[in-house]
């Protein structure tokens, strides 16, 4: 079993990745210094309901993983009270071309891009791994990056992410949870995925039912095709807030098209769970290291 090398971590923060809107989106890059280049970047996709969250919420990038060797990007994307879906997936885009275009002067070698998002940015990052040739529009949106650079990726972790909107309730209402997790986030009492202030209708700018056709335009499921990269989705058994059979959902659309997929449940675990560097169970994190590892380098490790 290879050793595992350790890294001092440079930041360099408010780096711009796209123009859109009429504002510059900012990313921050953690980069191991010393590590051999040109090296691998994950990029980080921040929960909040599509409605808040910024780049600096998020697990502790320096040691997840950039001090292990990976260079880690983590960004700001445009909330729901601002434009309504897909400007979201327009600026994940424009920032996995940027880091394609750009990574090289950071020593990121753009050709091993891999995706890491929670909840809305699981979303976000299962959207984008799987319509690397679908521009949602982009055209007309305004984004300031070239247009004739890839968006494919190699690797996505994603985690307790809405996958289906359509099916939410449902499932919701047939969720048995004997664990209850204290420091998960829940939605308030009574609160529906069909109601016109809940996040999904928020993000399509309509109530979900109203809008089946723009629900389903802002699934992932409706994208799960044969030659989606590889997949790891993470989902805590105690979640009350995004069910649990979204991401089996998920992860029997990608194996019924032949796709590497790994679902990952961490029992007694709510919504939220890797939100934040103090709640981020530490198996559940090498189990993430080790999935990018084996598929953004040419290192392998013992199963944590």
């Amino acid at each position: 079993m290879t050793e595992l090398a350790t890294y001092h971590v440079d930041v360099s923060t408010d780096l711009v990745y796209t123009v859109s809107g009429g504002r510059s989106r900012l990313l921050d890059l953690y980069l191991p210094s010393g590590a051999a280049r040109p090296m691998p970047v994950i990029v980080w996709l921040h929960a909040g309901g599509w409605r808040g969250g910024n780049r600096q919420q998020a697990p502790d990038l320096s040691r997840h993983f950039a001090m292990h060797g990976f260079a880690m990007a983590s960004i700001d994307y445009r909330l729901s009270g601002e434009a309504t879906f897909p400007a979201q997936l327009h600026d994940v885009k424009a920032a996995i071309r940027w880091l394609r275009t750009n990574g090289g002067g950071y020593g990121i070698d753009g050709g091993r891009i891999g995706l890491w998002g929670a909840s809305a940015g699981g979303h976000l990052a299962t959207l984008a791994a799987l319509t690397p040739n679908n521009e949602f529009g982009r055209r007309d949106d305004g984004t300031s990056e070239p247009r004739d650079v890839r968006t494919d990726v190699r690797a996505v972790v994603t985690a307790y992410a809405p996958i289906d909107f359509l099916s939410m309730d449902e499932q919701r209402d047939e969720a048995h949870i004997a664990v209850e997790d204290p420091s998960a986030f829940v939605l308030t009492a009574g609160a529906r995925t069909a109601d016109a202030r809940s996040y999904e209708s928020l993000l399509i700018g309509a109530p979900i039912n109203e809008r089946p056709d723009l629900a389903r335009a802002a699934s992932p499921l409706a994208y799960v095709a044969a030659g989606a990269p590889p997949f790891l989705i993470v989902h805590g058994r105690s979640d009350r807030a995004v069910p649990v059979q979204q991401s089996e959902l998920l992860q029997d659309a990608l194996a019924r098209c032949g796709t590497d997929v790994t679902l990952h449940l961490v029992a007694a675990r709510g919504h939220g769970f890797l939100d934040r560097a103090e709640t981020a169970p530490p198996r559940t994190l090498a189990i993430i290291e080790s999935f990018f590892r084996r598929h953004l380098t040419d290192t392998t490790f013992g199963s944590p």
